[in-house]
């Protein structure tokens, strides 16, 4: 580079030279080594080789701070990175996710030049949780999975809190980190410090398998049984460890490498005896219930689920983990679950977290004394892929309950046998005395919304705004085009699914998973991608909280200019918290008023607007005015339809 405004660096270090005063040594070695590369790489074009010579000494880079040689330069025509970049293409992965990091410069070389930036895309990411956390919320649009890169040690440590929010939802991820197994290639210093014997144990309580290949015919197998794993119920995120000399030696023999076949598993359905028995409680039952939480993995799952509501004429509650439910549907009952849960006898759970939860409640009590809130009568029904995929230290099993018929099968697998074992044994009488549950619940469904639309009407005009108006003002705008809601809504009362007409599976996919903070804005930047990909307008209700973790990734989406619509749901506090304390306080009838110490944005407030503008992300706000905020809606969604990201911050009640 030269500066134009005087001497440039070239002319600099020729003058530092010519002084000649105390024979610096590293202006020299960088004069002599600069010639040695431009006279000897033929293979670098002249602007390449230009290049190479205004950059200077290697020998002055920080990672050859110990080593003051000349080197003669090093071809390796085909390295192995470039059959992990065969690999991934093969595969499917259209995008991989990265911080860049010196021990996965292999493949990202690979990715950018043998394979052209293309089919996968290389996303650039500020932090490796953002890279992870993408992942997770790609997957659950797109239905595939992404890979994300991870620098080592220190990268897999900042990377560990969003596979575990994977983990916990269910969600497949491909996480690629770097290692240096054999301790003579390691250089001094850094290298050392950023290795490790077992890079796996980093994450191992909460990743479905891990593998270090010793070869690249052995990474090739791997990556995919790490696949074939990850996409069979209960998906989760696997790891491969790429050895550095993996990625950069020259494969061995071209001809002999092969690229495996990529074959994908079926999940298992249930057991033939389970589900006739489970067929006939479901038959007889007088007042039967179906509780969903991740139970449609696809679109076909969500139409298995209505159609066994609609045979058994029974109210579903949706635990929100997937969209498993329309929500306009008269058989959707969510905002009855409580009343529904005390009337059932016989619950019928599909892929439920927390089965044992749901019949009982532990209140938050000095004593937290467990009471059954199900009928003692109550005969329940669990089917779940994860009963067979428990983990030691992470306990989100949650609490054991011994349910009258287990299935240890894929919900989805399993509805339709059981929705066929239910057809097959329904008598005609049985039939007809089914159908006369419908009025009733029809008309319990038109008042449970109605009383949702009168509870939404209360603050309408209020300021700060209101969530319940914050989210029909953008229903408005979104209703009439292909949508996604790519955050959760239970931080904001669960408006959209108490107020929205959500019908496809696309349009909501449930929450973190880990309940880990940092997960609501790159993850809604991973699932639109998918949903650009699909042509879709991505949406999302954004916590203040979350985006105080993860500021950086409005970088990422500027950069690769991925719209997404973001409002923000800026209550100025750690709201969660904010109940514990002044819960906390009234139990121990001191300090009415201190609760906002540790639990507020506040003193400074947070210009979120500004933060995304410095990153490229066009923002407005903060808006407190409701009349403001429809046409402030406009605007922003007229950038998101014109392919850019845009953030509007939106100043609002606490929940």
């Amino acid at each position: 580079m030269t500066d134009r405004s005087g001497t440039g660096r070239r002319d600099f270090l020729k003058s530092s030279i010519a002084l000649g005063a105390t024979g610096v040594a590293v202006p020299a070695l960088a004069q002599n080594t600069g010639a040695a590369r431009v006279k000897s790489s033929q293979a670098p074009g002249p602007t390449a080789t230009a290049a190479h010579a205004e950059a200077g000494p290697v020998g002055a880079e920080p990672d050859d701070v110990n080593d003051h040689r000349p080197h003669a330069p090093e071809f390796i025509e085909h390295p192995g990175s470039d059959y992990m970049v065969d690999l991934l293409r093969s595969a499917g992965i259209s995008y991989v996710a990265a911080m860049a990091g010196s021990s996965f410069r292999g493949l990202h070389e690979s990715l950018i030049n043998y394979g052209d930036n293309n089919s996968p895309e290389l996303i650039a990411c500020p932090h490796e949780e953002v890279s992870a956390a993408m992942c997770h919320g790609y997957a659950k649009v797109a239905g595939k999975p992404m890979a994300c890169m991870v620098h080592s040690t220190v990268g897999l440590q900042h990377a560990s809190m969003a596979i575990y929010n994977a983990y916990c939802d269910r969600v497949p991820m491909l996480i690629l980190a770097a290692n240096t197994l054999d301790e003579t290639k390691r250089r001094p210093g850094v290298e050392w410090l950023h290795t490790a014997g077992d890079l796996g144990a980093f994450v191992r309580d909460f990743i479905k398998w891990e593998d270090t290949p010793a070869s690249l015919t052995h990474f090739g197998e791997s990556f995919m049984r790490a696949l074939q794993l990850a996409m069979t119920p209960p998906y989760e995120p696997v790891l491969l460890v790429m050895d550095t000399e993996l990625q950069e030696d020259a494969i061995p023999d071209r001809d002999a490498l092969k690229v495996p076949r990529l074959m994908t598993v079926a999940p298992s359905g249930g057991d033939s005896a389970a589900i006739a028995a489970a067929a006939e409680l479901l038959i007889g039952a007088e007042h039967p219930l179906i509780a969903v939480d991740r139970a449609a993995r696809t679109p076909a799952g969500m139409k298995q689920v209505v159609q066994l509501a609609e045979l058994l004429n029974a109210p579903v509650v949706d635990k929100g983990g997937r969209m498993n439910m329309p929500t306009n549907h008269p058989l959707n009952h969510t905002g009855r679950t409580a009343a529904l849960i005390r009337e059932a006898d016989v619950i019928i759970g599909l892929e439920m977290t927390d089965i044992w939860g749901l019949v009982n409640n532990v209140p938050d009590t000095i004593e937290r004394k467990a009471v059954r809130i199900a009928r003692p009568d109550a005969q329940v029904i669990g089917i779940s892929a994860t009963y067979a995929n428990p983990h030691s230290n992470i306990q989100d099993q949650q609490r054991y309950y011994a349910c009258d018929i287990a299935m240890a099968s894929d919900a989805e697998a399993t509805l339709p046998q059981l929705i066929a074992a239910i057809e097959a044994r329904l008598s005609p009488a049985r039939r007809d005395a089914i159908a006369t549950r419908r009025p009733a619940l029809e008309a319990a469904y038109r008042r449970m919304r109605a009383a949702d639309a009168t509870a939404a009407a209360v603050g309408w005009d209020a300021s700060p705004i209101s969530t319940a108006r914050l989210s029909m003002e953008l229903w408005d705008r979104i209703k009439h085009v292909d949508w996604g809601l790519t955050t959760d809504s239970k931080f904001i009362s669960s408006w959209p699914q108490r107020l929205w007409d959500i019908t496809e599976h696309h349009q909501y996919i449930g929450g973190e998973g880990g309940y880990g903070l940092g997960y609501g804005l790159p993850a809604s930047l991973g699932a639109a991608l998918a949903h650009r990909d699909a042509g879709r307008i991505a949406v999302a209700i954004q916590t203040d909280g979350d985006v105080m973790m993860l500021p950086n990734t409005f970088w990422t989406m500027a950069h690769h200019r991925i719209p997404l619509l973001m409002v923000m749901h800026n209550n100025r506090a750690w709201h969660q918290e904010t109940m514990h304390l002044k819960r906390m306080s009234s139990r121990r009838n001191r300090g009415p008023t201190t609760w906002t110490n540790g639990t507020t944005i506040t003193d400074p407030v947070v210009d979120f607007a500004g933060l995304a503008r410095s990153m490229g992300v066009w923002a407005e706000g903060p808006i407190d005015q409701p009349a403001k905020l429809g046409p402030a809606l406009d605007r922003a969604l007229a950038h998101v339809r014109g392919g850019a990201p845009a953030l509007l911050d939106v100043v609002t009640q606490p929940r």
